[in-house]
């Protein structure tokens, strides 16, 4: 399966937020060849 496509600006925003979810271990890496899709919305005020 292909990965799902990405502006520059949603990776760059993935990256930040998945970092900090490194950061205060929420998350840890991972070598598995599963993977879960990532959706990223626009809030009000035009962050994501």
């Amino acid at each position: 399966m292909a990965p799902y496509r990405m502006s520059a600006l949603e990776l760059n925003e993935l990256k930040k937020q998945l970092e900090k979810l490194l950061e205060k271990r929420f998350v840890r890496p991972s070598v598995s060849p599963r993977g879960a899709p990532v959706l990223l919305v626009k809030k009000k005020d035009g962050s994501m």
